[in-house]
């Protein structure tokens, strides 16, 4: 069974290969690539169905046994995430078959969009810090290939700075690597994790702790590295924004989430309460500030991105159970929602051909399902009760005032209560009001559009109604994480 472990980063890797060879040919990549996706979405069903109620497969590469080899663990969280990547990914591509023209196809749309999950999954599923590198590499340059799709002016010019940051990173992330195995002799997080708990040389370990947070506090656009994210999300087609939107940052919220539980937990009070904590309230107030401000559709989603992946490390930082819990919850809330509402986004421009708020009016009276549809979503993101935002931010909270945090807990009840004024901004300038699109823009259809997103709607209704269940699941994931010894006894088998 631990071979299957391979199979999200191996198939990504083949049909990219094969969609090369079809690039002029964009009916058999649409084909090719639409039952590829849903393969590899039955799955990643499978691999988290068989990890809960089995346990943690690990997958040895070419036989060496860890820590000497490269290892692939397919835990709670790993195949958790693995899911949620499938499932925004597979609901990006068909939307994309039905908005992406054919001159952005036939420059390899299809094959860069597979190799970018590629990344994306082995990044979650690698047991290894230095493949974690690689992977973020491969991640990183499909995405420059992506953000850049299409090459007009803006996208290059703002996708600048996206490479820039993401190229500092990178090299920040090897030096953080070289330090690390200089004082642990290992690659291995498991082995990491283990020498960690026996070497005194805490001061060491804080620095380069610090070092590896500052590399994944950049990818994932936390406080103050997140300056490059809103203007690059705002350029690329409605598709690959959604994707970026609900996935890209999540893989950096995933390394620190791994990192700091397997290997930095000697020191909590300064790397989770301390740091960890002051970031994700600087992250959220700024970036729902940012939100605010705006009045442009896109604009005002990605500044959210931001506030909203400070919940996620507010979680981390308070470092119990039920945070982590609230944590784990809050990320699938979070990809499923944003992705919806990005696409809702290239929706309405596709029928006004603006994302300008001020040009925008009416829609809810052309286009009825697309209003209600974003407003279901919308209010989830604000977290208002019985929708999967509002259980998911619940125990963070909750977790922050009975560990004392009441600083932070209180910024993430602020931030709901802006998140909620500028998602009901977009929804009185957009959908309320006079139409201001013309009969013909009022009659485009767009069912066909809608209807790869009605899955993300009905699931933030289905996480809110069933929040039990699916908070019980988040625990599960979280107790699992929290103690290290979980992880690396699978690893080293020991």
């Amino acid at each position: 069974m631990s071979n299957l472990v391979i199979l999200p980063i191996i198939i990504p890797f083949i049909i990219g290969a094969i969609l090369l060879m079809f690039a002029k040919h964009h009916k058999v990549q649409r084909i090719i690539s639409g039952i590829s996706m849903i393969i590899l979405l039955a799955l990643a069903i499978y691999l988290a169905i068989y990890a809960y109620q089995h346990g943690t497969l690990v997958l040895e590469l070419g036989n060496w046994s860890a820590p000497f080899g490269i290892v692939l663990v397919a835990d709670l969280l790993s195949t958790f995430m693995v899911l949620l990547a499938t499932l925004v990914g597979a609901v990006c591509l068909f939307f994309a078959f039905k908005t992406i023209n054919s001159d952005r196809e036939k420059y390899y749309f299809y094959p860069l969009y597979f190799f970018l999950l590629i990344g994306v999954n082995g990044a979650f599923l690698t047991g290894d810090l230095f493949n974690l590198f690689v992977f973020f590499e491969v991640m990183l340059i499909a995405s420059y290939g992506l953000i850049v799709h299409g090459g007009t002016g803006y996208q290059l010019r703002e996708s600048f700075k996206y490479v820039i940051i993401n190229v500092f990173a990178s090299g920040l992330f090897i030096v953080a690597i070289a330090w690390i195995y200089s004082i642990t002799g290992t690659m291995n997080m498991a082995h990491i994790g283990e020498r960690v708990a026996e070497l005194d040389q805490a001061g060491a370990l804080n620095v380069v702790a610090v070092l590896l947070f500052i590399v994944f506090a950049s990818k994932g656009a936390l406080f103050p590295l997140y300056f490059w994210l809103p203007k690059s999300y705002f350029g690329p087609p409605a598709a690959i924004a959604a994707l970026f939107g609900g996935l890209l940052t999540k893989v950096g919220i995933y390394a620190i989430i791994r990192t700091f539980t397997v290997i930095f937990n000697h020191d909590p009070g300064f790397t989770h309460k301390g740091i960890i904590v002051t970031i994700a309230g600087f992250t959220m107030l700024f970036g729902v500030l940012g939100a605010v401000s705006q009045f442009d559709f896109k604009r005002i989603l990605s500044y959210h991105i931001i506030s909203q992946v400070g919940y996620m490390v507010m979680g981390l930082g308070i470092f119990t159970p039920l945070a982590m819990a609230g944590a784990i919850y809050y990320i699938a809330h979070h990809m499923i929602v944003k992705t919806a509402l990005f696409l809702f986004a290239g929706v309405t421009e596709k029928i006004t051909g603006t994302t300008d708020l001020k040009k925008m009016g009416g829609l809810l009276g052309s286009h009825p399902a697309l209003a209600w549809m974003f407003f279901i979503t919308a209010v989830s993101l604000a977290g208002i009760p019985p929708l999967s935002g509002f259980f998911s931010k619940f125990p963070i909270i909750l977790a922050g005032f009975e560990e004392g945090q009441y600083v932070i807990s209180g910024v993430a009840l602020l931030v709901g209560l802006l998140t909620l004024f500028s998602m009901m901004k977009i929804f009185s300038y957009a959908f309320w009001g006079k139409q201001k699109h013309t009969e013909e823009q009022a009659n485009i259809p767009i069912g066909k559009l809608l209807l790869p997103v009605v899955p993300l709607v009905v699931l933030t209704i289905i996480l809110g109604f069933a929040a039990e269940p699916i908070f019980t699941y988040s625990l599960d994931v979280a107790e699992q994480i929290m103690d290290p010894s979980n992880y690396i006894e699978s690893v080293l088998k020991e």
